[in-house]
Protein backbone atom coordinates (compact mmCIF):
# COMPACT_ATOMS: atom_id res chain seq x y z
CA UNK A 1 0.00 0.00 0.00
CA UNK A 2 1.33 3.45 -0.93
CA UNK A 3 1.69 5.20 2.42
CA UNK A 4 2.11 8.57 0.68
CA UNK A 5 -1.60 8.56 -0.09
CA UNK A 6 -2.27 8.85 3.65
CA UNK A 7 0.25 11.67 4.21
CA UNK A 8 -0.96 15.26 4.26
CA UNK A 9 0.84 17.53 1.76
CA UNK A 10 3.32 19.91 3.40
CA UNK A 11 4.69 23.31 2.53
CA UNK A 12 7.83 21.51 1.31
CA UNK A 13 5.73 19.58 -1.25
CA UNK A 14 4.28 22.87 -2.49
CA UNK A 15 7.76 24.43 -2.77
CA UNK A 16 9.13 21.47 -4.73
CA UNK A 17 6.11 21.46 -7.06
CA UNK A 18 6.38 25.21 -7.67
CA UNK A 19 10.18 25.23 -7.98
CA UNK A 20 10.60 27.88 -5.28
CA UNK A 21 11.90 27.97 -1.73
CA UNK A 22 9.89 27.07 1.35
CA UNK A 23 10.13 30.67 2.58
CA UNK A 24 8.68 31.94 -0.70
CA UNK A 25 5.67 29.66 -0.28
CA UNK A 26 5.23 30.88 3.30
CA UNK A 27 5.33 34.52 2.21
CA UNK A 28 2.78 33.91 -0.55
CA UNK A 29 0.39 32.16 1.83
CA UNK A 30 0.85 34.97 4.35
CA UNK A 31 -0.23 37.51 1.73
CA UNK A 32 3.12 39.26 1.40
CA UNK A 33 3.24 41.93 -1.31
CA UNK A 34 7.00 41.54 -1.94
CA UNK A 35 6.53 38.51 -4.20
CA UNK A 36 6.63 38.50 -8.00
CA UNK A 37 3.37 37.70 -9.78
CA UNK A 38 5.07 34.75 -11.50
CA UNK A 39 6.15 33.21 -8.18
CA UNK A 40 2.75 33.87 -6.62
CA UNK A 41 0.99 32.21 -9.57
CA UNK A 42 3.27 29.14 -9.43
CA UNK A 43 2.76 28.74 -5.68
CA UNK A 44 -1.03 28.99 -5.89
CA UNK A 45 -1.13 26.47 -8.73
CA UNK A 46 1.08 24.14 -6.68
CA UNK A 47 -1.23 24.51 -3.68
CA UNK A 48 -4.17 23.45 -5.83
CA UNK A 49 -2.26 20.59 -7.43
CA UNK A 50 -0.95 19.13 -4.17
CA UNK A 51 -4.11 19.71 -2.14
CA UNK A 52 -2.11 21.51 0.52
CA UNK A 53 -4.07 23.05 3.43
CA UNK A 54 -2.59 25.39 6.01
CA UNK A 55 -2.34 24.23 9.61
CA UNK A 56 -4.67 26.80 11.16
CA UNK A 57 -3.71 25.81 14.70
CA UNK A 58 -0.04 26.54 13.98
CA UNK A 59 -0.93 29.78 12.19
CA UNK A 60 -3.13 30.76 15.12
CA UNK A 61 -0.33 30.18 17.61
CA UNK A 62 1.83 32.62 15.65
CA UNK A 63 -0.87 35.23 14.94
CA UNK A 64 -2.98 34.90 18.07
CA UNK A 65 -6.05 34.05 15.95
CA UNK A 66 -7.22 30.63 14.83
CA UNK A 67 -9.95 31.64 12.39
CA UNK A 68 -12.32 29.35 14.32
CA UNK A 69 -15.43 30.05 16.38
CA UNK A 70 -17.47 27.60 18.42
CA UNK A 71 -21.17 27.30 19.16
CA UNK A 72 -22.75 25.12 21.85
CA UNK A 73 -26.50 24.63 21.41
CA UNK A 74 -28.78 22.45 23.56
CA UNK A 75 -30.28 20.16 20.91
CA UNK A 76 -28.99 19.97 17.35
CA UNK A 77 -31.88 17.67 16.38
CA UNK A 78 -34.39 20.43 17.14
CA UNK A 79 -34.86 22.36 13.85
CA UNK A 80 -34.99 25.66 15.74
CA UNK A 81 -31.48 25.21 17.13
CA UNK A 82 -30.25 23.83 13.81
CA UNK A 83 -31.47 27.09 12.27
CA UNK A 84 -29.53 29.10 14.85
CA UNK A 85 -26.36 27.14 14.04
CA UNK A 86 -26.89 27.58 10.30
CA UNK A 87 -27.28 31.34 10.66
CA UNK A 88 -24.10 31.51 12.74
CA UNK A 89 -22.22 29.36 10.23
CA UNK A 90 -23.30 31.47 7.27
CA UNK A 91 -22.30 34.73 8.97
CA UNK A 92 -18.96 33.31 10.08
CA UNK A 93 -18.26 32.15 6.51
CA UNK A 94 -18.77 35.71 5.29
CA UNK A 95 -15.74 36.59 7.44
CA UNK A 96 -13.75 33.53 6.25
CA UNK A 97 -14.17 31.95 9.68
CA UNK A 98 -15.08 28.32 10.35
CA UNK A 99 -17.59 27.28 13.01
CA UNK A 100 -17.36 24.25 15.31
CA UNK A 101 -20.82 23.05 16.41
CA UNK A 102 -21.54 21.11 19.61
CA UNK A 103 -24.81 19.90 21.17
CA UNK A 104 -25.05 19.86 24.98
CA UNK A 105 -28.36 17.93 25.15
CA UNK A 106 -29.29 20.21 28.09
CA UNK A 107 -26.56 18.45 30.08
CA UNK A 108 -24.25 20.68 32.16
CA UNK A 109 -21.52 18.02 32.13
CA UNK A 110 -21.53 17.76 28.35
CA UNK A 111 -21.56 21.53 28.09
CA UNK A 112 -18.45 21.78 30.27
CA UNK A 113 -16.63 19.14 28.17
CA UNK A 114 -17.52 20.91 24.93
CA UNK A 115 -16.27 24.23 26.30
CA UNK A 116 -12.97 22.63 27.33
CA UNK A 117 -12.64 21.22 23.81
CA UNK A 118 -13.20 24.69 22.35
CA UNK A 119 -10.55 26.22 24.59
CA UNK A 120 -8.12 23.46 23.68
CA UNK A 121 -8.84 24.07 19.99
CA UNK A 122 -7.88 27.72 20.61
CA UNK A 123 -11.05 29.08 19.02
CA UNK A 124 -11.23 32.86 18.90
CA UNK A 125 -14.59 32.93 20.68
CA UNK A 126 -17.73 30.96 21.48
CA UNK A 127 -21.52 31.29 21.25
CA UNK A 128 -23.24 29.39 24.04
CA UNK A 129 -26.73 28.58 25.23
CA UNK A 130 -25.92 28.15 28.94
CA UNK A 131 -27.33 25.11 30.71
CA UNK A 132 -25.91 25.58 34.21
CA UNK A 133 -26.52 28.64 36.39
CA UNK A 134 -22.86 28.96 37.35
CA UNK A 135 -21.73 28.39 33.76
CA UNK A 136 -18.25 27.03 34.40
CA UNK A 137 -17.38 30.11 36.49
CA UNK A 138 -17.52 33.14 34.18
CA UNK A 139 -14.57 34.81 35.90
CA UNK A 140 -12.16 32.14 34.63
CA UNK A 141 -13.67 31.15 31.31
CA UNK A 142 -10.75 32.74 29.45
CA UNK A 143 -12.40 33.18 26.04
CA UNK A 144 -14.55 35.86 24.39
CA UNK A 145 -18.14 34.63 24.31
CA UNK A 146 -21.76 35.58 23.70
CA UNK A 147 -24.81 33.84 25.11
CA UNK A 148 -27.96 32.90 23.19
CA UNK A 149 -31.42 31.71 24.20
CA UNK A 150 -33.75 32.52 27.09
CA UNK A 151 -31.40 30.98 29.67
CA UNK A 152 -28.91 33.76 28.94
CA UNK A 153 -31.10 36.26 30.78
CA UNK A 154 -29.73 34.84 34.04
CA UNK A 155 -26.41 36.54 33.22
CA UNK A 156 -27.08 40.28 33.01
CA UNK A 157 -23.39 41.18 32.64
CA UNK A 158 -22.90 39.09 29.49
CA UNK A 159 -23.79 40.09 25.92
CA UNK A 160 -26.57 37.83 24.66
CA UNK A 161 -29.03 37.35 21.81
CA UNK A 162 -32.43 35.69 21.96
CA UNK A 163 -36.07 35.80 20.98
CA UNK A 164 -38.30 38.37 22.65
CA UNK A 165 -40.32 35.75 24.54
CA UNK A 166 -42.65 38.28 26.18
CA UNK A 167 -43.50 39.85 22.81
CA UNK A 168 -43.97 36.44 21.22
CA UNK A 169 -46.24 35.00 23.94
CA UNK A 170 -48.32 38.17 24.00
CA UNK A 171 -48.64 37.95 20.22
CA UNK A 172 -49.89 34.37 20.57
CA UNK A 173 -52.35 35.26 23.32
CA UNK A 174 -53.74 38.19 21.35
CA UNK A 175 -54.26 35.92 18.35
CA UNK A 176 -56.01 33.28 20.47
CA UNK A 177 -58.34 35.84 22.00
CA UNK A 178 -59.09 37.44 18.64
CA UNK A 179 -60.29 34.02 17.44
CA UNK A 180 -62.47 33.44 20.48
CA UNK A 181 -60.09 31.20 22.48
CA UNK A 182 -60.37 32.98 25.83
CA UNK A 183 -59.63 29.97 28.06
CA UNK A 184 -56.74 28.17 26.37
CA UNK A 185 -54.82 25.33 27.97
CA UNK A 186 -51.02 25.34 27.94
CA UNK A 187 -48.29 22.79 27.37
CA UNK A 188 -45.22 24.27 29.05
CA UNK A 189 -41.59 23.23 29.31
CA UNK A 190 -39.83 21.77 32.37
CA UNK A 191 -39.90 23.85 35.56
CA UNK A 192 -36.11 24.08 35.53
CA UNK A 193 -36.05 26.17 32.32
CA UNK A 194 -36.11 29.96 32.46
CA UNK A 195 -38.06 30.03 29.18
CA UNK A 196 -40.98 28.39 30.98
CA UNK A 197 -41.01 31.06 33.68
CA UNK A 198 -40.88 33.87 31.13
CA UNK A 199 -43.67 32.25 29.07
CA UNK A 200 -45.88 31.75 32.13
CA UNK A 201 -45.25 35.25 33.48
CA UNK A 202 -46.42 36.81 30.22
CA UNK A 203 -49.56 34.63 30.18
CA UNK A 204 -50.27 35.67 33.78
CA UNK A 205 -49.88 39.39 33.02
CA UNK A 206 -52.02 39.10 29.89
CA UNK A 207 -54.84 37.41 31.78
CA UNK A 208 -54.74 39.82 34.73
CA UNK A 209 -55.08 42.74 32.32
CA UNK A 210 -58.34 41.15 31.12
CA UNK A 211 -59.70 40.26 34.58
CA UNK A 212 -59.16 36.54 34.00
CA UNK A 213 -57.87 34.41 36.86
CA UNK A 214 -54.80 32.56 35.45
CA UNK A 215 -55.43 29.78 37.99
CA UNK A 216 -58.46 28.57 36.02
CA UNK A 217 -56.34 27.78 32.95
CA UNK A 218 -55.25 24.16 32.48
CA UNK A 219 -51.48 23.64 32.28
CA UNK A 220 -49.23 20.65 31.73
CA UNK A 221 -45.44 20.51 31.97
CA UNK A 222 -43.45 18.47 29.46
CA UNK A 223 -40.06 18.07 27.83
CA UNK A 224 -39.55 20.15 24.69
CA UNK A 225 -40.05 17.11 22.44
CA UNK A 226 -42.72 15.49 20.27
CA UNK A 227 -43.09 12.74 22.87
CA UNK A 228 -43.42 15.29 25.67
CA UNK A 229 -46.12 17.21 23.83
CA UNK A 230 -48.04 14.06 22.98
CA UNK A 231 -48.09 12.85 26.59
CA UNK A 232 -49.11 16.31 27.85
CA UNK A 233 -51.99 16.50 25.36
CA UNK A 234 -53.18 13.05 26.40
CA UNK A 235 -53.35 14.32 29.99
CA UNK A 236 -55.25 17.43 28.91
CA UNK A 237 -57.75 15.37 26.93
CA UNK A 238 -58.27 12.99 29.86
CA UNK A 239 -59.09 15.79 32.29
CA UNK A 240 -61.05 17.94 29.84
CA UNK A 241 -64.20 15.83 29.59
CA UNK A 242 -66.68 17.38 27.15
CA UNK A 243 -66.09 20.68 25.40
CA UNK A 244 -63.89 22.43 22.88
CA UNK A 245 -60.20 22.53 23.72
CA UNK A 246 -57.68 25.18 22.67
CA UNK A 247 -53.98 24.62 23.40
CA UNK A 248 -50.95 26.90 23.28
CA UNK A 249 -47.76 24.77 23.24
CA UNK A 250 -44.40 26.25 24.27
CA UNK A 251 -42.62 24.85 21.22
CA UNK A 252 -43.53 23.38 17.85
CA UNK A 253 -42.23 19.88 18.60
CA UNK A 254 -44.64 19.68 21.52
CA UNK A 255 -47.42 21.12 19.34
CA UNK A 256 -46.83 18.44 16.70
CA UNK A 257 -46.90 15.78 19.41
CA UNK A 258 -50.18 17.25 20.65
CA UNK A 259 -51.64 16.96 17.14
CA UNK A 260 -50.68 13.27 17.14
CA UNK A 261 -52.49 12.74 20.44
CA UNK A 262 -55.60 14.45 19.06
CA UNK A 263 -55.66 12.13 16.04
CA UNK A 264 -55.10 9.04 18.16
CA UNK A 265 -58.04 10.07 20.38
CA UNK A 266 -60.29 10.02 17.31
CA UNK A 267 -60.60 13.80 17.24
CA UNK A 268 -59.85 16.35 14.56
CA UNK A 269 -57.84 19.56 14.52
CA UNK A 270 -59.20 22.22 14.41
CA UNK A 271 -62.80 20.91 14.39
CA UNK A 272 -62.50 19.53 17.93
CA UNK A 273 -59.20 20.90 19.21
CA UNK A 274 -57.22 24.01 18.21
CA UNK A 275 -53.44 24.09 18.63
CA UNK A 276 -51.02 27.02 18.52
CA UNK A 277 -47.29 26.30 18.35
CA UNK A 278 -44.18 28.29 19.19
CA UNK A 279 -40.87 28.32 17.26
CA UNK A 280 -41.78 28.30 13.56
CA UNK A 281 -39.84 25.16 12.56
CA UNK A 282 -40.31 24.01 8.91
CA UNK A 283 -42.08 20.78 9.94
CA UNK A 284 -45.10 22.80 11.01
CA UNK A 285 -45.82 23.70 7.39
CA UNK A 286 -46.02 20.01 6.41
CA UNK A 287 -48.34 18.89 9.21
CA UNK A 288 -52.02 18.35 8.44
CA UNK A 289 -53.51 20.75 9.10
CA UNK A 290 -50.61 23.15 8.90
CA UNK A 291 -49.50 24.34 12.34
CA UNK A 292 -50.34 27.93 13.25
CA UNK A 293 -47.35 29.13 15.22
CA UNK A 294 -45.31 32.02 16.57
CA UNK A 295 -42.06 32.01 14.62
CA UNK A 296 -38.85 32.81 16.44
CA UNK A 297 -36.08 34.16 14.16
CA UNK A 298 -33.67 31.23 14.54
CA UNK A 299 -31.31 32.03 11.68
CA UNK A 300 -31.25 35.73 12.53
CA UNK A 301 -30.33 34.90 16.12
CA UNK A 302 -27.29 32.98 14.86
CA UNK A 303 -26.28 35.81 12.54
CA UNK A 304 -26.60 38.47 15.23
CA UNK A 305 -24.74 36.31 17.75
CA UNK A 306 -21.72 36.06 15.44
CA UNK A 307 -21.78 39.83 14.89
CA UNK A 308 -21.83 40.40 18.64
CA UNK A 309 -19.07 37.84 19.20
CA UNK A 310 -16.80 39.43 16.61
CA UNK A 311 -17.29 42.75 18.39
CA UNK A 312 -16.38 41.08 21.69
CA UNK A 313 -13.23 39.62 20.14
CA UNK A 314 -12.31 43.05 18.76
CA UNK A 315 -12.72 44.60 22.20
CA UNK A 316 -15.70 46.75 21.29
CA UNK A 317 -18.35 47.63 23.92
CA UNK A 318 -20.77 44.97 25.14
CA UNK A 319 -24.18 44.80 23.51
CA UNK A 320 -26.17 43.81 26.57
CA UNK A 321 -29.28 41.72 25.86
CA UNK A 322 -30.44 41.80 22.22
CA UNK A 323 -34.11 40.83 21.87
CA UNK A 324 -35.19 39.57 18.44
CA UNK A 325 -38.91 40.06 17.59
CA UNK A 326 -41.12 37.12 16.61
CA UNK A 327 -44.00 36.89 14.13
CA UNK A 328 -47.26 34.98 13.70
CA UNK A 329 -47.56 32.34 10.96
CA UNK A 330 -51.22 31.49 10.44
CA UNK A 331 -52.07 28.10 8.96
CA UNK A 332 -54.93 25.71 9.69
CA UNK A 333 -54.60 24.32 13.21
CA UNK A 334 -56.46 27.14 14.97
CA UNK A 335 -60.22 27.54 14.48
CA UNK A 336 -61.94 30.92 14.40
CA UNK A 337 -64.55 30.47 17.13
CA UNK A 338 -65.95 33.94 16.51
CA UNK A 339 -67.19 32.83 13.08
CA UNK A 340 -68.70 29.43 13.84
CA UNK A 341 -69.79 27.68 17.00
CA UNK A 342 -67.40 24.86 17.94
CA UNK A 343 -68.64 21.30 17.78
CA UNK A 344 -69.11 19.90 21.28
CA UNK A 345 -67.44 16.50 21.55
CA UNK A 346 -66.36 14.04 24.18
CA UNK A 347 -62.59 14.49 24.50
CA UNK A 348 -61.96 10.84 25.24
CA UNK A 349 -64.11 9.19 22.58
Amino acid sequence: MDKSRNRRPTIIDVAEHAGVSKSTVARVLAGSSSISEDARDRVMKAVAATGYERNHLAVGMRSGRSGLLGIVIPDITNPFWAGVARGAQDRAAEHNISLLVFSSDWDAGKEARHLRALRQARVDGAIINPVADNFDDLSRFGLPFVFIGSSAERFSDVSSVGSDIAQAVRLGMEHLFSRGHTRPAFILGPRSRLARARFLRTVHDFCVERDIDPAVLAMEDAEYTVEGGKAAMERLLARRGRGYLSVFAANDLMALGAMMAVREAGLSCPEDVSILGFDGIPAGAFAWPGLTTIEKPSREIGVRAVDCLLDEIAGRPEHGRVYMPCRLIERGSLADLTATAPKMVAAGR
